[in-house]
């Protein structure tokens, strides 16, 4: 293994470290771990997102005006604990409440649950939405259910700028559902990462196969095919998309008033003729940009044959999976009211526009 690491133990907490040095406009802290905007903060709900490190810049690096308040990064793909959940979401709330965006992974959702107990029994206003898009298996090693990945992030990018446009905890968390309920992702790897506690890659592949369907921490997908070329993969991967028939799942949701969890049901939506999207095409560690696009290339000529309009879109590495040679596409269906958040200005490390 040959990383820019000194100290396997360390590599978390000089992550950290440098991202207070280069960045001074975000408050870092150590222990626990969390960042959240050092700039004051109107009153308006706190938008909090974490999960296990390796995926960056998830969550650190969308930190900032128009996005989050706070991210808690948990050890490389091991969830956060409930004290950073805890210790964050007191340190950005402005009185209007606080709403996690918790991908669907066992740990971050136990861990971000007790979180939401422990604030609420503080007198602060919480709420917690699932983010379960992965189209590629029901359960996993991590998950029951479906996984969460890259609609995390535009769901961040949306409901940052509801929230500095002044929506209530109530309407804010109404359209994290609607978001939950619209996106869709599906990854492929060319070759595993290499997790430093491991030393090795997460697993293997000869050279002439990919993982189809793969997770982001490298969790098997769908199946192991063997290599062809980037349309043919691209078009395999849009048809798990696209074909997706809505479900329904029982989602845990924090009622406010009763201090207790409520089973709700949520059915997600089909894609279909004459809808809009946001496309975002993500590297998970290792692909060229050049790649990137060939596979967007495909992607548009695909949804261009459904009647699907591209309204927005993102390329590059906003949800990786450490040096993991692969690409994820998600697709998001959209209405005005989404389109016009997503275009907000936004100002973090990661992400920047408008300002």
């Amino acid at each position: 293994m040959k990383k820019m690491i000194n100290k396997v133990d360390n590599v978390v907490k000089e992550q950290l470290q440098g991202i207070a040095k280069a960045h001074p406009e975000l408050d870092v802290s150590l222990d626990p771990m969390y960042i959240v905007r050092r700039e004051h903060q109107k009153t308006k709900v706190a938008l909090i997102s974490g999960g296990g490190s390796g995926h960056e810049p998830m969550h650190g690096g969308f930190v900032g005006k128009g996005m989050l308040d706070g991210a808690c990064p948990g050890e490389m793909f091991t969830s956060p604990t409930p004290d950073q959940m805890y210790e964050c979401g007191q340190k950005v709330d402005s009185g209007e409440g606080v709403l996690f965006l918790v991908k669907n992974y066992t740990g971050d959702v136990l861990n971000f649950e007790t979180a939401v107990e422990l604030l609420h029994g503080d007198g602060i206003k919480v709420q917690a939405t699932l983010i379960d898009d992965d189209v590629a298996v029901k359960d996993s090693l991590y998950t029951a259910g479906r996984r969460g990945v890259a609609t995390t992030v535009l769901a961040e990018k949306i409901l940052g700028a509801a929230a500095e446009e002044g929506y209530n905890l109530d309407k804010i968390s109404g359209l994290a559902k609607r978001i939950a309920n619209r996106g869709r992702s599906f990854g492929v790897a060319l070759s595993a990462c290499t997790v430093p506690a491991a030393g090795k890659p997460s697993f293997e592949l000869d050279d002439s196969e990919i993982e189809f369907g793969v997770g982001i921490h490298g969790e098997p997908g769908i199946e192991r095919r063997a290599f062809t070329d980037g349309d043919t993969i691209t078009s395999d991967m849009m048809n798990e998309i696209l074909d997706n028939t809505p479900y329904q799942r029982i989602v845990r949701r924090w009622d406010n008033d009763a201090g207790e969890w409520q089973d709700e049901s949520w059915v997600t939506e089909s894609l279909q003729s004459g809808d809009k999207v946001i496309v975002l095409v993500n590297n998970l560690g290792a692909t060229p940009q050049s790649e990137l696009y060939m596979v967007y290339r495909k992607v548009a000529e695909l949804l261009e044959l459904q009647d699907i309009k591209i309204e927005r879109n993102l390329i590059g590495s906003y949800c990786t999976s450490l040096d993991m040679q692969g690409v994820s596409i998600t697709v998001l269906k959209v209405d005005d009211e989404m389109l016009s958040l997503y275009d907000m200005p936004v100002n973090t490390p990661a992400m920047r526009w408008g300002c």
